[in-house]
């Protein structure tokens, strides 16, 4: 009985492996035939076409990227008695290989089918592509506030220029006279914010293997003037706190201060001796907090340990109607002012007003609130 098993088994593994050898036999007749038949149109220093009944194969959001204008594009190398089939789809490289033709296609197809959570399905015209872009990579990038400014601006101002336009076919001459338009009616702030964006994501493009130089790298575009503020003198300072509401005191104290961003007036409360608020400017998306030591210049004006400001909306019109040249972030720029006319260290100032001190200096850098505190007792005026 083991011995007819044995048999039988030794009969399967025959049958088995002349299986193959035909299969092989078969390909090769086939290549062969391709080669002697068909070299004038199916092979070029060695490289063959799929036939159609192959592309059929594969899946079928892939089959166009194996025909062209003027015939089929020739992605199988046969050498030295092997196939090998090789091509980047989207930036993921895919390649197969073997004696057998068939054998090199399935094993093809079966890798694309493997990499299709790699292999993502990139838009290549402005719009669809800026919007690509932005849900997923800017957004991951800036704070949620920046990111809808920004696609404000892609809504507002470029997509309306460029629409679909495919990327390979903006010139920089388009990107040129859309620049000029808003530079030429004094718009430079925004023609600087759209020339960044652009700028991006024409890198983006380039990145995705959709164009191969940016467009912009030839575009004249002159950086507008950045005008960060003008502080109060210590005349208007002095007319703004006895002119304003009583109710709005409180807000103008605040922020002349503290130093505090509008954005960030809905924030703001106090912890014992200091004003504590949300850092906006942070583009890490932890909720980073500044403190501000309660001055002398700022203690009258608190009544307790609730603080609830108006919207800077609000603020900004009683602003303006007591001093119409102002604007409200000039009570930030009013604020570093007086820090430095009072002799307030540029660490202690730099920490209150929330800027950052680079990657080393917040890595190494923790004032401590007694220090805060001492210095901010120079603000007495």
């Amino acid at each position: 009985m083991r011995l007819l098993n044995s048999d039988a088994k030794a009969e399967s593994r025959n049958q088995d492996a002349a299986a193959e050898w035909k299969e092989a036999a078969q390909e090769s007749a086939t290549s062969l035939t391709l080669l002697q038949e068909n070299s004038p149109t199916n092979l070029q220093n060695g490289h063959l076409d799929f036939t159609e009944q192959e592309i059929k194969k594969m899946p079928k959001e892939y089959q166009g990227l194996f025909t062209r204008k003027g015939g089929k594009q020739r992605h199988i190398r046969f050498r030295n008695g092997v196939y090998e089939i090789r091509m980047r789809i989207n930036g993921v490289n895919i390649s197969a290989s073997s004696k057998v033709r068939k054998t090199a296609i399935e094993k093809f197809i079966e890798k694309i089918k493997a990499s299709e959570t790699q292999i993502t399905h990139i838009p290549t015209t402005f719009t669809a592509f800026t919007l690509f872009y932005f849900e997923n990579f800017r957004k991951r990038k800036v704070s949620e506030k920046t990111y809808k400014a920004d696609m404000w601006r892609l809504k507002r101002h470029l997509t309306p220029y460029f629409r679909e336009t495919p990327l390979k076919k903006i010139t920089p001459l388009d990107i040129q006279k859309f620049l000029d338009r808003y530079a030429d009616e004094g718009k430079g702030k925004t023609a600087d914010e759209l020339h960044s964006l652009l700028n991006l994501t024409f890198k983006m493009a380039i990145a995705h293997n959709i164009i191969n130089q940016n467009p912009l790298a030839t575009v004249f575009h002159m950086q507008h003037e950045t005008v960060s503020g003008h502080a109060l003198t210590r005349t208007e300072e002095k007319k703004l706190l006895a002119e304003c509401s009583k109710e709005y005191k409180t807000d103008f104290a605040i922020a002349l201060y503290t130093g505090i961003r509008p954005n960030e007036y809905k924030t703001v409360r106090i912890e014992g001796e200091m004003i504590v608020a949300v850092n906006s400017k942070r583009k890490n998306r932890r909720i980073e907090y500044k403190r501000i030591p309660i001055s002398p210049m700022l203690r009258p004006y608190l009544d307790g340990t609730e603080l609830r400001l108006h919207h800077p909306q609000r603020i900004r019109d009683q602003l303006k109607a007591i001093l119409p040249e102002h604007k409200l972030y000039d009570m930030r720029t009013t604020f570093y002012t007086r820090c430095k006319e009072c002799g307030i260290a540029d660490a202690a100032r730099d920490e209150m007003m929330g800027h950052s001190l680079g990657r080393l200096g917040n890595a190494y850098t923790d004032l401590s609130d007694e220090y805060l505190i001492g210095e901010a007792q120079k603000l007495n005026y």
